[in-house]
C-alpha cells in the first residue's frame, strides 16, 4: 500500500497560513490592538479552565481542554475584528453593500448592481427563503423610486413573492454595512428551497428583456405567503 506523501499538503497549509497572514495585516491597519486582543482571548479562556482544572483536581485534563478552548476563543476574536475592519474600509464605497452581501452563508443569492444610476445609487438584488430582498445604496432621497422600480419589475416575473427592500449605509433608516447580513438573517423563511431554485429561473429572465415573462405554478402548487411590499 503506497504511503500518503505528508508533502502533498504542505502548499495547502502555506496557503492557509498566507491568508491569515494577509487578513492580519489587513485588519491591523484599522485594528491595532487586534494581535493583543485575541492573544488576550485565548489565554484568558485557556487560563479559566485550568484553574478550574485545579480546583477540581485535573489539571491536566482540563488544560487540554482549555488549549482547545483559548485557540478557539482566539479565532472567534479575531474573526469578528477581522470582519469589522473589513467592512469600516469598503463602507462608503460604491459597491460595498454587495462586497458584504456576498459574504451570505449558503442559500442566498446575489446579484449584484441590478440597478444603478449616474449618482452612483445602486440596487443589489438578493434571494433566498424569505424570498426577494432589494437593497438600495447611496443617497436615501433617490433611492426610494430606483427601488421601487426595481420592485415592479422583480413583481411581475414572481407575483406570488414575497419582496422586501432596505438600504445600506449610515444614513437615518439605512442598515450599517456590518448590521447588513444579520438583518436579512433574520427575515422570515416564506420559501421552501425548490421555491428558491425556481424563483432564481424565472428572474434570471430580468437580464434580457427580450425574453417573455416567465409563467406558470411554483413547484408542487405551494401558496407562498405576501410579505410586505414595503
Amino acid at each position: 500500500m503506497a504511503r500518503k506523501d505528508s508533502t502533498a499538503d504542505a502548499p495547502a497549509k502555506q496557503g492557509r497560513f498566507k491568508q491569515i497572514g494577509a487578513a492580519y495585516s489587513m485588519t491591523r491597519k484599522t485594528d491595532r490592538l487586534v494581535g493583543w486582543v485575541t492573544l488576550a482571548a485565548g489565554l484568558l479562556a485557556f487560563a479559566v479552565l485550568l484553574a478550574i482544572g485545579f480546583l477540581i483536581g485535573h489539571p491536566v485534563y482540563l488544560g487540554i481542554v482549555g488549549f482547545m478552548a483559548g485557540v478557539l476563543a482566539a479565532t472567534i476574536v479575531f474573526g469578528k475584528r477581522a470582519e469589522k475592519a473589513a467592512f469600516s474600509q469598503v463602507d462608503g464605497q460604491p459597491g460595498a453593500a454587495a462586497a458584504a452581501l456576498n459574504m451570505l452563508r449558503r442559500g442566498w443569492t446575489v446579484t449584484p448592481a441590478v440597478a444603478v444610476t449616474r449618482n452612483q445609487d445602486i440596487v443589489h438584488r438578493v434571494t433566498g427563503r424569505p424570498g426577494v430582498v432589494l437593497v438600495g445604496e447611496g443617497s436615501p432621497s433617490r433611492l426610494g423610486n430606483l427601488i421601487a422600480q426595481e420592485k415592479k419589475k422583480v413583481a411581475r416575473y414572481v407575483p406570488e413573492v414575497p419582496i422586501y427592500d432596505l438600504q445600506a449605509g449610515n444614513e437615518s433608516g439605512q442598515v450599517p454595512l456590518r448590521k447588513l447580513n444579520s438583518r436579512l438573517m433574520k427575515l422570515p423563511r416564506n420559501l421552501k428551497t425548490d421555491q428558491v431554485i425556481e424563483v432564481n429561473r424565472r428572474l434570471k429572465a430580468l437580464g434580457s428583456m427580450q425574453l417573455p415573462i416567465p409563467k406558470g405554478p411554483m413547484p408542487k402548487n405551494m401558496r407562498m405567503p405576501r410579505g410586505p411590499r414595503g
